[in-house]
């Protein structure tokens, strides 16, 4: 579990509650009209970008990204892969089948060349996988921008319907608390839901599409050159290839 993601949430909306105590009371700072506003036609707007399964496919996977751990690092994958060469060097596919695989796209190729499937099938499969999964993430990623886009957006709006309101009451002054509280906290809500949810959300599932892009690409290439017998050394030699430069000579070292 991705720690920095809820100390992060928890965080921010702390900070805020703490301050809203410390200066009243926390009930004034809820109100029902500007959450339906601001939730609600957040939500209303994002609907009409996308299809109803975008959307609640694109949340499972926001909030599944934010909160899972990192998985292996490319430099970590490399040294399994050539371990992976190594064994299918001395004990052929079938050596395969009982080895424990830390990754799950590692696993299913690994799977494959043990089943003895052709190199193009292996290719075609593993590859399709990946970019489905790059797509759903960026569909996640274009879903949690909208909203983070739309929230703000309809704070403003609730802003404008609390401003009408509280001058169209202006000869009953019971009513111009109410009409305030909506014309400022819709503006609080959009931003807190923008700011501390929506788009730190983009900006991990960006992370993770180019991380998944490296690592699955890394490790497709790296189940090919096992299934073509290539030799352990051959196989590390070409795959280091995806480490920066800094790290492709602190790996080479420390082999």
């Amino acid at each position: 579990m991705d720690l920095a993601t809820l100390i992060g949430i928890v965080g921010a909306f702390g900070i805020v509650a703490a301050a809203i105590v410390m200066g009243g009371s926390f009930n004034q700072f809820v109100d029902i009209p500007s959450v339906l506003i601001v939730f609600g036609g957040g939500l209303a707007a994002t609907l009409i970008r996308f299809q109803l399964n975008d959307i609640a496919t694109a949340f499972i996977t926001g909030f599944k990204v934010a909160f899972a751990g990192k998985g292996p690092s490319p430099r970590d994958l490399i040294e399994e892969i050539t371990n992976l060469g190594e064994i299918v060097r001395k004990s052929g596919p079938l050596g395969l089948e009982n080895v424990d695989i830390s990754d799950p796209t590692l696993a299913k190729g690994v799977q494959y060349i043990a089943d003895g499937y052709e190199l193009d099938f292996i290719k075609d499969s593993m590859e399709r996988e990946r970019d489905l999964n790059l797509t759903r993430l960026s569909e996640g990623k274009r879903v949690m921008k909208a909203l983070g886009d739309s929230a703000p957006a309809f704070g403003m709006i609730g802003t404008l319907v609390g401003l009408v309101q509280m001058l169209a009451n202006m000869d009953d002054p019971s009513a111009i608390g109410p009409s305030m509280a909506i014309a400022l906290l819709t503006t609080l809500y959009g931003a807190l839901i923008s700011n501390v949810v929506c788009l730190p959300l983009v900006d991990k599932l960006d992370a993770k599409f180019d991380s998944d892009e490296l690592s699955q690409t890394l490790i497709i290439d790296g189940v090919l050159q096992i299934r073509e017998s290539k030799s352990p050394a051959l196989i590390k030699e070409m795959l280091i290839a995806y480490l920066p430069e800094k790290a492709r000579a602190e790996f080479a070292e420390a082999a």
